[in-house]
This record gives structure tokens, C-alpha cells and sequence, in this order.
């Protein structure tokens, strides 16, 4: 019960908007992963290769890093909760129109449409949690506990697999993951009716509004943020182009090379989505403790090493259903303090541009790790693709977390400098 002692301590504005992310994350999620089930039926019935499945991934993740950054200027200009909705409308529905695909163009095109919608929804849950929690010393847990719905989501992907393929004919199966997909959409219903915007954007939209503030998306790149902005983009492409070689591929592996079944690829998931979620809470609360970058160090070491142990040594199968575990807290857990981290870096009147662009024109270059791994397994091992492509991101990470300034305890205060260029000073916003 200790970590949870915070919880207790959210008033009931806090708590419904953690209930709207959660949920809205994980959809988001479930929507996203089960393309990485489906490959390998896809390769078998259309006659696909690895290199134009890894495209599909890699388009999606393309688009999804433009829904973002998109999604984060519409939520500066119109408000988080409206761009919320519109979010999980897109990713909902495309993937649903998934299902009705019969060649690799036409699932190209659906799984791309996709990817703009999942790319800006966790933009805008995330900058959101970010800004309605009041304490910094919870921001980071809270962030943390609403970015672990993804292994719910990721969890529910890998059961309905499992379930569909057991249930059904493969050929209507694969359909059916997609299908089922348009069922999130029924969130929004619960966002309209208990989310209302942050009173930091509130404050910041009436400033605007006033011309007490002056502000706009491309000031990102104004002197006083483009460092900032560089290195977080370096930070976002190492975690997610490392997470996304690992985890788009790791079915595949399991099943091509591993040769273990549909129900025991599920199994195998099962273990390592249950330390995903552990991994998210264990990183929320470094996060908090140790500060922002030093947890995200410690999380790209271990995510290379044990990914390295998981794909290249030669141990049993009970040994890789054992390292699982570990794998799924240290892959998962890199991502705990990076919402909380992207809102603290921006003041309010661009943070929503400035999140949106670092972690999306992260999810973008990241999205060629995959494509880079289906291209380098036509000459090599899959589980030698893995290790080099997965290697490279998390050390792009650790060298920028050295290069980033430290935000753990800062305060976001609903007052705004005259413009979003100039940046507030350090005793304005850390205790």
C-alpha cells in the first residue's frame, strides 16, 4: 500500500482525469499491438515479406509521430479534452477498417491513417496527467500509473489473439483482431462526461486570449528551446526505436525461430506484459526518487542487456519464460517519467508543441528500427537484427539523458511568462 499512499491524496478532478487517461492509453495500446500478433499470419496468407511488414509498422509509427506532434498544437490551440476525443475517434476507427483490408496496399493505407490518431493520444493523455496533478512530487507516479494501462492494453492484445485463433478459422481471425478494434471508441463517452481541461491550460488559453501572451508552435525552435528540443527528440528516438525493434519482432522470433505455438507465443507475451506493468510502476517511482534521468539511464542498460540475454543466449525455453519478467520491467519502465519529463522541459503556453514534437519525431525516427531489422534479418539472424537495431537506441538514450537538464520537483504554475520564448526562472518553477 505505500505506493499507492499518493493516490489517496488526489481530489476527485485528479482521479477522474487518471480514470480518462488509463483507459484512453489503454485502447490506444490495444489498437497498436495487435498489428505485431498478426505478421506472421500475414506473411503466411498474403506472401508478404519481413522487409513489407516492417513497413507497415514503420508507416503507422511515421504517421503517428505527425498525428503527435499535430495532436499537441491542437491541444495548445483547442483544449486537451476535445483533442483527446478526437484521437481515440481516428485510431479507433482505422483500425477497425483494418479488418476489411485484402492486400498489403490497402492495410498500408488503413494501418497509416491509424497511426495518426495513436501518435496524438498519448500527447495529449500524457501533457494532461501531467498538468492536472498538483504535486510534483506525484507527477511522475502519476504520469507513470497512466502510461502502465499500455500493458493492459498490450495484455488484452495477446488474449483476444489467442482467443480469436482458437475460436475462429484463421482466415476470419486475423479479421476479427481488427474488427474489434472500433470498441474503444466508446470511451470518449466517459471523457465528455467527467474530463475537463487542466486550469494550467485554462489560465494560459484566457492569457492568450487577452493578448497578455503571445505564443506559437514553431517558438520550439526559438534559442531559448531548441536544445532542449533536439535532445529530446534524441531521447524519445533511442527509447522508442529500441522498444519498437524488441517488441514488434519478439512474436515473430518466438514463433519462426523459438517454434513455439500460438497459445505458447501467447503464454510467453502473458509473462512479459505482467512485467511491463510492474516495470511502469518501478519507473514511476525511480523517477520521483532518483530524478528523471538517472532513471532513465539505469532503464536503457538493462533494457539492452536482458533483450540481448532474452534473443542471443542459448538458454531453454523455461529459462526465456523466466527472463520475461525482468525484460518486460526493464523495456516498459524507460517510459514511466518521460510524459512527466517532456511537460516539465516546456513552459505552459508551447508545451503541448514542444511533447508532441520531441516524443513523436522520436516515435518517427524509431519507426524505422523495425523496417532497419526486417531489412538486416535478408542478410543476418533475426536475433542479430535485434541486437544491433535495439542496441543503437539505447544508447542514443543514455547520451542524451547525460546532455538534458534534471526537472525532478519542478513546479507547473498556472501563470505565464509575456511569451512563450522566454523561459522562467529556476525559482519560479522548482522548489
Amino acid at each position: 500500500m505505500g505506493y499507492f499512499q499518493w493516490f489517496t491524496e488526489l481530489n476527485a478532478r485528479e482521479r477522474r482525469t487518471l480514470y480518462a487517461g488509463f483507459g484512453g492509453y489503454a485502447v490506444d495500446a490495444f489498437d497498436f499491438m495487435i498489428y505485431s500478433f498478426l505478421i506472421p499470419t500475414l506473411i503466411a496468407t498474403w506472401g508478404m515479406t519481413k522487409s513489407e511488414a516492417g513497413m507497415i509498422a514503420t508507416s503507422s509509427l511515421i504517421s503517428s509521430a505527425i498525428g503527435g506532434w499535430l495532436a499537441g498544437i491542437l491541444a495548445d490551440r483547442y483544449g486537451r479534452v476535445r483533442v483527446l476525443q478526437w484521437t481515440i475517434a481516428t485510431f479507433a476507427v482505422f483500425t477497425c477498417l483494418s479488418g476489411f483490408t485484402h492486400s498489403f496496399w490497402q492495410l498500408l493505407a488503413t494501418r497509416t491513417l491509424q497511426g495518426i490518431g495513436f501518435g496524438g493520444e498519448w500527447t495529449v493523455v500524457t501533457m494532461m496527467m501531467a498538468e492536472t496533478i498538483r504535486s510534483p512530487q506525484h507527477r511522475a507516479k502519476a504520469v507513470g500509473t497512466v502510461q502502465s494501462s499500455w500493458s493492459f492494453g498490450w495484455g488484452a492484445a495477446a488474449i483476444l489473439y489467442w482467443a480469436f485463433f482458437a475460436l475462429l478459422p484463421e482466415e476470419y481471425a486475423w479479421r476479427a483482431c481488427f474488427w474489434i478494434g472500433i470498441v474503444p471508441a466508446l470511451w470518449i463517452f466517459y471523457v465528455r462526461r467527467n474530463v475537463s481541461d487542466p486550469d494550467v491550460f485554462v489560465a494560459t488559453r484566457r492569457a492568450r486570449e487577452s493578448g497578455a501572451m503571445r505564443s506559437h508552435f514553431m517558438q520550439i525552435f526559438a534559442p531559448a528551446h531548441l536544445a532542449t528540443t533536439l535532445l529530446g527528440s534524441a531521447l524519445c528516438t533511442g527509447m522508442l526505436g529500441g522498444y519498437y525493434a524488441i517488441t514488434t519482432w519478439l512474436p515473430t522470433y518466438l514463433k519462426t525461430v523459438r517454434h513455439l505455438s500460438v497459445f505458447n507465443t501467447s503464454g510467453y507475451l502473458i509473462v512479459l506484459i505482467v512485467g511491463s506493468f510492474t516495470g511502469y510502476i518501478v519507473g514511476a517511482i525511480l523517477c520521483d526518487k532518483i530524478g528523471r534521468r538517472a532513471s532513465f539511464i539505469l532503464f536503457a542498460i538493462g533494457s539492452f542487456a536482458l533483450g540481448m540475454a532474452y534473443t542471443m543466449l542459448p538458454i531453454t525455453d523455461t529459462a526465456m519464460l523466466l527472463l520475461g519478467f525482468p525484460l518486460g520491467i526493464v523495456v516498459q519502465g524507460i517510459f514511466a517519467g518521460v510524459g512527466a519529463y517532456l511537460s516539465e522541459l516546456y513552459p505552459n503556453a508551447i508545451r503541448g508543441s514542444g511533447q508532441g514534437f520531441c516524443y513523436n519525431l522520436g516515435r518517427g525516427l524509431g519507426s524505422f528500427f523495425p523496417i532497419l531489422v526486417g531489412v538486416f534479418a535478408q542478410t543476418t539472424s533475426l536475433v542479430k537484427a535485434i541486437g544491433v537495431v535495439a542496441g543503437a537506441g539505447y544508447l542514443l538514450v543514455i547520451v542524451a539523458a547525460l546532455c538534458l537538464p534534471e526537472t525532478k520537483g519542478k513546479v507547473l504554475t498556472e501563470e505565464t511568462p509575456a511569451a512563450a520564448g522566454e523561459r522562467p526562472s529556476a525559482e519560479s518553477t522548482a522548489r
